[in-house]
């Protein structure tokens, strides 16, 4: 399921923060290097593929899951959420740092799998 990014059903409201509130990469203290952002579906291990617009598990060879925005991952997300007629309060993903290991060769969850509810 590719979600065009100039799709023009008029999507609802999603504020800057309906995914967390913004953060800059280059400011935070992380405890491993980030390489972007990704968009994490709470309680799992699954990213928002940048190319087919399907949640992968993080582990997956095919996962392309790394934004080089906040701004493009919060687009990304707001159209996985639309296409699957969710609002702003019921989608249950989240924009996170994300990583890469070149010899593994696949993302790391610099936070490991947050959950939905605290």
């Amino acid at each position: 399921m590719l979600i065009a990014p100039n799709d023009t059903a008029a999507p609802p409201d999603f504020p800057d923060d309906a995914f967390g509130d913004p953060f800059d990469l280059s400011r935070l203290p992380l405890p491993r290097q980030a390489r972007g952002y990704a968009v994490q579906m709470l309680d799992t291990d699954r990213l928002l593929d940048r190319q087919s617009g399907e949640l992968l598990p993080v582990r997956s060879t095919a996962l392309d899951a790394l934004f080089p925005s906040f701004v493009e991952a919060h687009a990304a997300a707001t159209r996985w959420a639309v296409h699957h007629g969710l609002g702003p309060e019921a989608h249950n993903l989240a924009i996170v740092p994300a990583g890469y290991d070149d010899r593994l060769e696949r993302h790391i969850l610099i936070y490991g799998v947050l959950c939905a509810q605290p």
